[in-house]
């Protein structure tokens, strides 16, 4: 395995770029002096409008150009082509290469190679498209290789890497679709793999580990954003359940030496601030791989050790925290571990998730309630992250889990130590808990003095009923002439226009 560098020297071995789709309301050349000037090596770009027309007249000009500033700037690019309406004004992504016809779709791929070329760019991205209603999976397949044969042929003519990308919802969603459809042409040299970190929580059955590592060597363009299971959102880091530090552990695992761009395409509006705080976190989340890798190995080998029966359960989660220590996971912006907890209750919440592949839903269920029961804080926040963890891992847990669940949930959110209460308020929450509980849980975190970044889905579940009991308990504050805290000024407010950051 490739070393994990020391606080001390942050130096990845692969490139950082961000996609220029995330710079749409900036000329391209500005784009990319920003990035370079905030430490980006690299940059995706996403032909077409607004930044570079790969039908212009005068194309030739615009690319020498533009190879000159990569060059002064000693930027990487790779080349995206998911621009929305390029080829089709009305029609989103229209028409794709599962489409009965796909002509001028197979021409705008040819031409991405020819640029690629020019600009010598590491691979051109690309993907299948929605299968369209009238069409069977068998039609769209077939039409599909077909292209694809054709586009990576020409690709190998010109020298240039082409990467199939697996997007949520597409005829090809996960990375075994990529190697299956490698493997039935012959696995070409220059047909590769393009992972987006996101997706993989979306369809991805191994998460973002399973799908980097089924793509291995074959890994020719990573796509970096935050998502959260069963939502095909692009989100900046922090705001889904990515695990920024394993993917980039995992990357430098495999030895890649690519580009990995930040892909944010609905986030124009602050591209800057936001291409710096992304600078931000993808350095902290590298520092943070080397704990991450430690993490990951303590849970790969405890779960084994209980699904074989050579370990117990119990004494394996208690030492967590003497095998992995008890720092926060993020220090910079929660260096209580009270939001995001720390490294071991991390640990133990991941392998409370892995325990449902191996135990059934009632022994599951005792399992959970034994090491709450029975254990320290630190421990209680394991198991109340761990059903985080199962609940983001399946949409549909076992009633007994459930059942199990609710009254550890409920039971922690009547303590006052507030790394409990934070724990509690997560995606199980979200999921399970009922609307009436779950605002005096907002509620009890505001009087902790607890940020409510701890709560999943805050936007979604926040309702009018809550901006009410907000206004009481401001209004109980007020006349006793005590201050409101921010966090409930925040929930004052109406309930489609606040947003948490974290």
């Amino acid at each position: 395995m490739t070393a994990i560098p020391s606080a001390a020297e942050p130096t990845m071995p692969f490139s950082l770029g961000y996609g220029t789709n995330g710079f749409a309301d900036h000329p391209l050349p500005t784009a990319l002096e920003l990035l370079a000037e905030q430490g980006y090596s690299a940059v995706a770009l996403t032909l077409g409008h607004p930044h570079l027309d790969p039908f212009a007249e005068d194309l030739d000009a615009q690319l020498e150009s533009l190879r000159g500033l990569l060059d002064r700037l000693g930027l990487r690019i790779v080349i995206e082509t998911g621009t929305r309406f390029l080829l089709d004004p009305r029609h989103k992504h229209r028409p794709a290469l599962v489409d009965e016809e796909a002509t001028v779709r197979v021409a705008f791929l040819r031409r991405a190679v020819d640029i690629a070329a020019v600009l010598q760019a590491e691979c051109v991205s690309f993907f299948s498209g929605v299968l369209p209603e009238d069409t069977t999976p068998e039609a769209g397949w077939q039409r599909m290789t077909t292209r694809v044969a054709d586009i990576a042929g020409y690709a190998r003519g010109k020298g240039v890497v082409v990467a199939v990308e697996p997007e949520p919802g597409m005829l090809v969603e996960t990375v075994s679709d990529v190697l299956r459809l490698r493997a039935e042409l012959g696995n070409p040299d220059n047909l590769r793999v393009t992972v987006d970190i996101g997706h993989c929580v979306v369809v991805e059955p191994g998460g973002v580990r399973g799908a980097l590592m089924q793509a291995g060597p074959l890994l020719a363009n990573v796509q970096l954003d935050d998502m959260r299971p069963h939502a095909h959102e692009h989100l900046p880091f922090g705001e889904g359940t990515v695990d920024l530090p394993l993917a980039l552990a995992t990357l430098a695992e495999l030895g890649y030496r690519g580009v990995a761009a930040v892909e944010l395409p609905r986030h124009s509006h602050d591209a800057p601030g936001l291409a710096a705080r992304s600078m931000d976190a993808l350095r902290a989340g590298w520092l943070a791989a080397e704990t991450t890798v430690a993490s990951e190995r303590w849970v790969q080998e405890s779960a084994a050790a209980i699904a074989a029966g050579t370990g117990a359960l119990s004494s394996i989660f208690a030492g967590a925290g003497r095998r992995l220590g008890r720092s926060p996971l993020r220090p910079d912006a929660d260096p209580s571990g009270v939001l995001f907890g720390t490294i071991s209750d991390q640990a133990r919440g991941r392998l409370i998730g892995r325990l449902g592949e191996f135990l059934p839903p009632d022994e599951l269920a005792e399992a959970l309630s034994a090491l709450y029961d029975g254990g320290d804080s630190a421990e209680r926040r394991g198991v109340l992250r761990g059903l985080g963890a199962l609940a983001t891992g399946s949409p549909a847990l076992p009633a007994a889990v459930v059942s199990a669940g609710m009254r550890l949930t409920a039971e922690a959110l009547r303590t006052n130590e507030s790394g409990i209460v934070a724990a509690a308020v997560g995606p199980f929450a979200a999921a399970h808990v009922d609307q009436h509980s779950w605002r005096h849980a907002v509620l009890k975190l505001v009087f902790m003095g607890i940020s409510l970044s701890a709560v999943t889905d805050l936007t979604e579940r926040a309702d009018d009923e809550l901006a009410r009991m907000a206004h009481d308990f401001a209004a109980e504050r007020s006349a006793a002439g005590r201050p409101v805290p921010e966090e409930l000024q925040l929930l004052l407010q109406s309930p489609s226009s606040f947003c948490i950051s974290s």
